[in-house]
């Protein structure tokens, strides 16, 4: 591990649902599955889950803390679970499903007590925050059918986590809430109809499509950011299109029947803003994918204003 690499150790119940939300994001290098917690060296999954040796599952994740901060690690876990369960979570119930944050120095520890207040003070839930803030102990690795499961087996972790709640829960508990009345003020009419009503701008006649500038392209609603200048390249189709997201985590990706087609609809995962669609035909080389945007559902910033604009921790993109 260099200099600039950290690590983070989280229990959230089920660790095949633990790994996703993390997985492939900027900064992000290792995501090991195991079991943490307990008394008995190299325990098997079939130890851990029979609650007899004190471990729960968790995650550990090796990341470089200049391009993901703790805190935002910190921000998804608490996104993944019901914080408020002290007996499991979802239908995984007993000692090892229960939820934890396990940090490695003082700083961490600093910073999950104040995002665990922060939540506690959000009013968001009505039951106090059950999830405890502990040191580190020994991590074990579990067995290899563990690891990477929702690539594994996609359609049965697919599966589980509908069917277990946790995926409903997530919905539940952290869909935007967005009112109306003064995104109507805060937008133009055309960036209102994109964003809120799954609209479409004209083709060519729309701010980005051939801005050839270096920067980034956030969330016209809430601020976040999309894209970067460096995945971006003419598609000859009159809009803005990107090979990838700069982070996955704050898209999502719906099927979209509308129009008599079959698309993938992109939304912005906090302000579920329509940004456009993505398609098959991108460059082969960058991964195959066009995310093919809309003008209006963004906001760009040249590199030379990111930082005045507090987006100074994104300019690794540049570098």
């Amino acid at each position: 591990m260099t200099a600039k690499q950290e690590v983070a150790t989280f229990a959230g119940g089920c660790f095949w649902c633990m790994v996703e939300p993390f997985d492939e994001r900027p900064g992000v290098h290792r995501i090991v599955s195991g079991y943490t917690g307990g008394t008995v060296e190299n325990p098997t999954y079939e130890q851990v889950t029979s609650g007899t040796t004190g471990h729960v599952e968790a995650v550990q994740i090796t990341f470089d803390p200049e391009i993901m901060s703790y805190q935002q690690l910190l921000e998804t876990f608490w996104q993944q679970i019901d914080p408020t369960d002290a007996g499991g979570q979802f239908n995984d119930r007993g000692e090892s499903y229960q939820t934890a944050i396990y940090y490695h120095n003082e700083e961490q520890k600093q910073l999950a007590e104040q995002s665990k207040q922060a939540l506690a003070d959000s009013g968001k839930f009505a039951k106090p925050i059950a999830t405890p803030i502990l040191p580190a102990k020994t991590f074990y690795p579990a067995e290899e059918s563990h690891q990477d499961y929702y690539k594994k087996q996609s359609f049965h972790y697919r599966l589980y986590k509908k069917g277990s709640g946790r995926e409903d829960f997530i919905k539940r508990t952290w869909k935007p809430e967005v009112d109306k009345n003064t995104l109507k003020e805060k937008l133009t009419p055309l960036q209102y109809q994109v964003t809120q009503e799954n609209g479409t701008e004209t083709p060519f006649q729309n701010e980005y499509w051939d801005n050839e500038e270096e920067g980034i392209y956030t969330d016209i609603v809430s601020g976040d950011v999309l894209f970067s200048s460096k995945d971006k390249f003419d598609a000859a189709c009159g809009w803005p299109s990107f090979t990838k997201p700069v982070d996955k985590y704050q898209v999502n990706e719906n099927t979209d029947t509308s129009h008599g087609m079959i698309r993938t609809e992109v939304r912005s995962s906090k302000a579920d803003s329509h940004l456009g669609h993505v398609f098959e035909d991108g460059p082969k080389e960058a991964g195959g994918l066009r995310y093919c945007m809309n003008s209006a559902a963004m906001r760009f910033i040249p590199k030379e204003k990111m930082a005045e604009e507090g987006y100074e921790n994104y300019l690794y993109l540049f570098k």
